[in-house]
């Protein structure tokens, strides 16, 4: 069964940066796109980053867009996500997760989410 651990998140202030790391365990990361999702507070999941087996191909919300890349370490079995220029709307519980990206909605694969990383940012 796939299990996944989110870490790296933390609170800054708007302008500054942050790394997440997600690391898969059961599986194997190459075999999936992995993608990055994001929740605030009462509001639904949505989609952030993702990309495909080989990490030829990067996918992006139009929000974080030249503010975010996402990268994998297939070898290391994870999946990272670069954040600069945070603002304080990207305030959020940030997960990963397989995805779907046969269609451009981005839908993640697995039932089971990890515990997710807390991002804050402050103005």
């Amino acid at each position: 069964q796939v299990q996944l651990l989110e870490s790296g998140g933390g609170a800054v202030t708007a302008g500054e940066s942050l790394r997440l790391s997600c690391l898969m365990s059961g599986d194997r990361i190459g075999d999936y796109p992995m993608g990055w999702y994001r929740q605030e507070l009462g509001k639904a999941r949505e989609f952030v980053a993702a990309m495909n087996e080989a990490g030829g191909t990067a996918y992006y919300a139009n929000s974080v867009k030249g503010r975010f890349t996402i990268s994998r370490d297939n070898a290391r079995n994870t999946v990272a996500l670069q954040m600069n220029n945070l603002k304080p709307e990207d305030t959020a519980m940030y997960f990963c997760n397989g995805v779907y990206l046969w269609t451009n909605e981005y839908e993640p694969r697995f039932p089971n989410w990890g515990p997710g990383t807390q991002v804050t940012v402050s103005a």
